[in-house]
């Protein structure tokens, strides 16, 4: 029993730090410095939560953006089921969905003969970015503009503004938020 003490005293004491002390103290600095983002960065309109910046999600009308594809099983960009597809770029299943994904993106804008950005039909490391490249963005542009009557140049313009840099200025590639821009362009029609 004398050995059997101190080992009992260790693992309650580390519990506690591991499982009580740390993970206040992580949460008290998080809520501190970055109040927002330790809240889940949910983004409110109309006293509404309509969802979080750092989270994809679907969007299905022509009249939004849309987003990378998502690679969580049984629903889109499900937060609990975060992961990549796993398959490798040789994989016939992976061939077959980028090559649905293409034609759906053709079928929604037929007009559109440009070259598709790789964003809109490969998930990411986590099937739940809320991001692509501007070069995405501005691939849909003209469909966007089109279904919601408005000039082309103008969503231009709100993509541009909507464009976020690399962060500090020299890490990761400049990228645009879906959610926020869609949200924006519902702005600009009200």
């Amino acid at each position: 029993m004398s050995d059997l003490r101190p080992l009992l005293v260790l693992f309650a004491l580390l519990a506690l730090l591991t499982g009580g002390v740390y993970p206040a103290l992580v949460t008290a600095v998080a809520q501190a410095l970055f109040p927002s983002q330790a809240e889940g960065s949910i983004l409110v309109v109309d006293d509404q939560a309509v969802g979080s910046s750092l989270i994809g999600q679907p969007t299905i009308s022509p009249r939004y953006f849309h987003g990378r594809p998502s690679a969580t099983s049984r629903v889109p960009y499900d937060s609990s089921a975060s992961g990549g597809s796993n398959l490798g770029p040789l994989n016939p299943a992976l061939e077959q969905a980028v090559a649905a994904r293409i034609a759906a993106l053709r079928a929604e804008d037929p007009g559109n003969a440009a070259p598709i950005p790789v964003d809109l039909v490969t998930a990411s490391g986590s099937g739940l970015d809320p991001h692509i490249s501007p070069a995405a963005a501005r691939w849909q542009l003209a469909r966007v503009a089109r279904a919601r009557g408005l000039p082309t140049e103008q969503v231009g313009r709100l993509v541009e503004s909507c464009t976020e840099g690399r962060t500090f200025g020299l890490l990761g590639e400049p990228r645009v938020n879906v959610l926020r821009l869609n949200l924006a362009l519902d702005r600009l029609q009200r």
